[in-house]
């Protein structure tokens, strides 16, 4: 019987049975799997810990006729239990899984595998502030994906920026000769703060006031909804305290 073996996040799993589970995992070369892991759920369970959400593992599959079957898994990032530990990084983890999911089809992408695990292993660790983290996991997944926000030039005409004016359903900052009646102005210091969020320039981020954090989640937040097209469920319980 054919198998296969890829690193894989996991993120999701439904029960199946009494001691099945579903999983969802977006892998690095096999694009996102679907695959059943066979008595996870009872206690003598050899692997059912490395297929819980936010960990990263070597798995080994056999193809199935609707579903594969997982037969092993070996832990590459235990990074479920101290995400899980903290509220405020757990929802932010949530938000990211359930964006990976959306932003990829079955063919899944090396990119947003590899920002994904990363977004992860950073919060685990408590590099940064969990709501920072999430902003920029979003806005890069977004970008990966063919959604790269402007929050200098006009995203409509391309004229050199700074520009205030944010309109989510235009691409970002745009010119006032093309923004529409009553749209959003953002401050210099939300702008210089998304940016920094976009290129992972963590001094600057870590330096803003909780203003701008405040204004570049909702911007965020925004953007991210309406270029997915649904909303995130995980959102609304996002910490944004921490």
């Amino acid at each position: 019987m054919p198998t296969y073996r890829d690193e894989a996040v996991v993120l999701r799993t439904h029960k199946l049975g009494e001691a099945d589970r579903i999983v969802t995992m977006l892998s690095r070369e096999h694009g996102k799997i679907r695959a059943v892991a066979k008595g996870v759920r009872r206690t003598a369970s050899k692997f059912g810990a490395r297929l819980e959400p936010f960990m990263v593992a070597d798995i080994q599959c056999y193809i199935g006729r609707s579903l594969d079957i997982i037969q092993q898994a070996e832990s590459l990032g235990s990074y479920g239990s101290d995400i899980t530990a903290d509220y405020a990084s757990y929802t932010a983890a949530s938000v990211m899984v359930e964006t990976a999911d959306k932003v990829t089809d079955d063919d899944g992408s090396l990119q947003q595998y590899l920002l994904l695990v990363g977004a992860l292993r950073s919060l685990a660790r408590r590099e940064h502030n969990p709501s920072l983290t999430l902003d920029s996991y979003l806005l890069r997944s977004l970008s990966i994906a063919g959604w790269a926000p402007s929050f200098v030039d006009c995203a409509v005409t391309g004229a050199p920026g700074p520009h205030s004016v944010f309109v989510a359903q235009m691409g970002g900052v745009v010119s006032d000769e093309v923004a529409p009646p009553g749209a959003p102005r953002l401050s210099e210091d939300t702008l210089e703060l998304l940016g920094a969020l976009l290129a992972g320039t963590w001094d600057v981020a870590e330096a803003a006031d909780e203003r701008s954090r405040s204004q570049a989640s909702g911007v965020v937040a925004a953007y991210a909804q309406f270029h997915l097209e649904r909303s995130l469920r995980s959102i609304q319980h996002v910490d944004r305290s921490a």
